[in-house]
């Protein structure tokens, strides 16, 4: 296997306010290779999005945040860099498309101009060129009459052609990685299937790594080649597609699965969705032991409540899982060698 684009290691970040200091994410791990689609999938208040502000150094400064671990891409550490030298990675080496595309885009500025902006401040060239840049871009997204749009305002725009500005606009200096958080949360089922289709179309065209953050496995299930699910700002399963979807080992991957409608269901009487009783624990009240323990159905007192489990690798094939329960065979049923 070729080098990761992107290595992550020990990632820990902690919030300080109030006197206090509280910690999000634990320790996480994680490489990116070129090419492929990594998926982060978690509630909201599962640590996704500060995750993912954390790889492009867009959180807070200290003191009122801290980061430690290492962000390594091409041998460097993210991490350790100077504010400027990281602005000379954010477009050419790694992007981000962000949640909510409206307020991604500057409302009193074109979207040409917008697209533009990112193109003069890394590359000379000169209007000409600019200006059949951002046309291609516009096209490569599949915007009608790219002419007339790129002189449009963000709010003359439907949401889904502002998604695709937005996706043209971390596309505008192809870079090697691109975040993608939440996407298509905003979309309807018709336009997020398009944006996944041009997400697809335009990894194949440029070779891109992707690291795709979301709440809906249906939508995972689309994209993504390997899985990372994330709770209280701790990764708690992970693994290829196939394996996270056909044999989840942890009871919380198995209750977002739950919650996905399944096509072969539609017109049955399959009774309701399943859901996870309760909510994500702020991060500054985390139970003791396994921070899942008091949502799961799986919970055992004296044990799951005692010591957060480690992420270690059960069953056959194997795939790491945060999960004390994990080698319980009646629990998790192992695939006949």
């Amino acid at each position: 296997m070729s080098d990761p684009i992107l290595s992550v290691r020990n990632l820990t970040i902690r919030f300080k306010g109030d006197g206090r200091e509280t910690q999000v994410v634990h320790g996480v791990d994680f490489d990116i290779h070129p090419g492929e689609t990594l998926a982060l999938v978690g509630e909201s208040g599962s640590g996704k999005s500060v995750t993912s502000f954390a790889l492009m150094r867009l959180l807070p400064e200290a003191p009122r945040c801290r980061i430690d671990g290492q962000i390594r891409m091409g041998g460097t550490d993210l991490l350790a860099l100077t504010e400027p030298q990281m602005a000379a990675y954010r477009g050419p080496r790694i992007a981000m498309i962000f949640q909510e595309p409206l307020t991604s885009l500057n409302p009193v500025h074109r979207v040409g101009d917008q697209i533009a902006e990112a193109i003069r401040f890394h590359r000379k060239m000169d209007r000409t060129a600019i200006r059949a840049r951002v046309l291609e871009l516009l096209r490569m997204v599949g915007i009608p009459d790219p002419e007339r749009r790129m002189m449009a305002y963000p709010h003359e725009m439907s949401g889904g052609m502002r998604q695709r500005v937005v996706i043209a606009m971390a596309l505008a200096l192809e870079p090697e990685l691109l975040i993608a958080d939440e996407p298509t949360t905003a979309l309807d089922v018709t336009v997020q299937a398009q944006i996944l289709d041009l997400l697809r179309d335009l990894q194949k065209r440029t070779g891109m790594a992707m690291l795709f953050i979301t709440h809906d496995f249906g939508v995972v299930a689309e994209i993504a080649e390997r899985v990372m699910v994330m709770y209280s700002g701790r990764i708690v399963e992970e693994g290829s597609l196939g394996a996270v979807l056909e044999r989840p080992r942890m009871p919380y991957t198995s209750g977002l699965l739950a919650s996905v409608p399944r096509f072969e269901d539609a017109g049955q009487s399959k009774g309701p969705l399943g859901t996870i009783e309760g909510f994500v624990p702020s991060p500054d009240k985390l139970p003791a032991g396994c921070s899942f323990h008091p949502r799961c159905p799986q919970f055992r007192p004296g044990l799951c409540d005692q010591r957060m489990p480690e992420l270690l690798p059960h069953g056959r094939p194997a795939h790491p899982v945060r999960c004390l329960r994990a080698p319980d065979l009646s629990l998790v049923p192992e695939v006949p060698a």
